[in-house]
């Protein structure tokens, strides 16, 4: 008895750890944080231009990326065409319409990358009509791929002017460009 039982222990041992990679091996990976988690998540901290307010930091995030990339955008002069009625309005001193932009892209891109907080949903026009000057008197002309492109570009210089690169977190800002790559095919339209 004492023999069997000595033999039978190392191979109950060997079945259990078998068994117990082969768990370890089918179980899936763990989940990847959604990008507003990785680009700053829900924490609340102090909002730099809003004295007393407090801001989420993944908002905070967006909303520096998005007006920093308003203000490459807006000083190239291949992109102005697109945003006449903007610059028309800025050079008069009028900065409301920027400021919507500013919100209405930043809370597009809270809820893109997978805010929850109701406060930041994205409530605008569809990218198509948005984006489609019969239907929005914000455009001043439909979009071709090339200027797409540069826009995603300066897109990737806002985040880099955030300190956010391709050498210091490209998984991020791969993620960021592929997201915005899914509105492609609804904002070209020539």
């Amino acid at each position: 008895m004492k023999k069997s039982l000595f033999i039978f222990a190392p191979a109950l041992l060997l079945l259990l750890g078998f068994n117990a990679c082969k768990e370890k091996e089918s179980d899936p990976p763990p989940a990847m944080p959604n990008l507003y988690t990785r680009v700053g998540g829900t924490e609340m901290i102090a909002d730099p231009v809003n004295s007393g307010m407090m801001i989420e930091k993944g908002r905070l995030t967006l909303r520096s990326v998005v007006d920093s990339s308003i203000l490459v955008i807006a000083s190239d002069a291949q992109m102005a065409p697109y945003f006449a009625a903007l610059l028309s309005e800025v050079t008069a001193g009028n900065t409301t319409g920027l400021s919507t932009l500013s919100r209405s892209f930043t809370n597009f891109m809270s809820t893109a990358t997978g805010s929850t907080n109701p406060a930041y949903a994205y409530n605008g026009m569809g990218m198509k009509d948005a984006h489609d000057p019969a239907k929005s008197n914000r455009m001043g002309l439909k979009t071709d791929e090339a200027d797409f492109n540069r826009f995603v570009g300066h897109i990737g210089t806002g985040l880099a002017k955030n300190g956010v690169t391709a050498a210091n977190n490209a998984a991020l800002v791969n993620d960021l460009v592929a997201l915005l790559n899914t509105t492609k095919a609804d904002i070209v339209q020539r």
